[in-house]
């Protein structure tokens, strides 16, 4: 904005997009961390506490990591369609492309094998150690691999619109339901379509 420094815009931007990532990526976290909390090697309830939180901050500063990415790249892309009008005439048909391309990497292998990393996060673990750095890496390592998977719905609540409320709405239901549904390959298979049409509709 006029008068906005960089580093201001830049604070403005991470703080939205931090409250807007608690608020949509919550829903499916706290199952994982129940996990976390069941398989750390420690009875001391406060000290689990604070072990638990030590791995949400990890989870969250990965998707920071991630704003930092957009934003960037999101100023670049305003900056240029503010300088090239025909390019601003062609951004609604991209962004009905990316929606189209996101949905249609629901469908491929690639999603299904990063869905299921993020849905068998420490399904298997037995005995953490309690220690403060394990517990940040934990965070970090879940956070960085739900990035991954959550790249192409990520990217449709970006083009719709950072603070769209039915994108945002659309991107937390389907990220919710593709980890916790049983049935969760045909789960993002049905999201994958759902988009594959919504992309279609707005590129025509």
């Amino acid at each position: 904005m006029p008068g906005q420094t960089w580093g201001g815009a830049a604070a403005a931007f991470i703080a939205m997009w931090d409250i807007m990532m608690a608020a949509m990526m919550l829903p499916s976290l706290i199952p994982t961390l129940r996990r976390y909390r069941q398989a750390v090697s420690t009875t001391d309830g406060l000290q689990l506490e604070l072990l638990t939180v030590l791995v949400g901050m990890g989870y969250f500063f990965a998707w920071t990591l991630f704003g930092l990415l957009v934003f960037p790249l999101g100023v670049t892309l305003t900056a240029a369609e503010m300088q090239w009008p025909a390019l601003a005439r062609v951004v609604p048909v991209m962004v009905g492309v990316i929606v189209l391309m996101s949905g249609a990497l629901q469908l491929t292998p690639w999603k299904t094998h990063n869905l299921a990393r993020c849905r068998e996060a420490l399904h298997h673990a037995h005995l953490l150690p309690a220690q403060t750095s394990t517990a940040w890496r934990q965070g970090m390592c879940l956070g960085l691999h739900c990035c991954l998977s959550c790249a192409n719905l990520t990217a449709i609540q970006l083009v719709i619109g950072v603070m769209d409320l039915r994108a945002m709405a659309f991107v937390t239901v389907a990220i919710t339901a593709e980890r916790l549904a049983p049935a969760s390959r045909l789960v993002a298979q049905a999201i994958g379509v759902i988009a594959i049409a919504a992309g279609v509709f707005l590129t025509v």
